[in-house]
């Protein structure tokens, strides 16, 4: 299998991270606000369409935060 050159982490890591938690929250959101119903399926994906652009570019501006707020949070490994 090939494999996708390693500069292109970050990319993919956005990529992956984007469709997985857009997936998720626009099923849980749909499933509160509409219910499980004969049209669960079309409305999850339609708010998977609208969450995801959003989601992927969020990711590339969230991610450096988020490292940094954790950073700060976690003590240093003992040597």
């Amino acid at each position: 299998m090939n494999k996708i050159p390693k500069k292109y982490e970050g990319i993919l890591f956005a990529f992956v991270m984007s469709v997985m938690m857009a997936l998720l929250m626009s099923a849980v959101l749909t499933a509160v606000f509409t219910g499980f119903d004969s049209q669960f399926f079309m409305h999850w994906m339609n708010g998977f369409v609208h969450a995801w652009p959003i989601a992927f570019p969020a990711i590339f501006v969230i991610a450096p935060l988020v490292r940094k707020i954790v950073a700060a949070l976690v003590a240093p490994a003992m040597k």
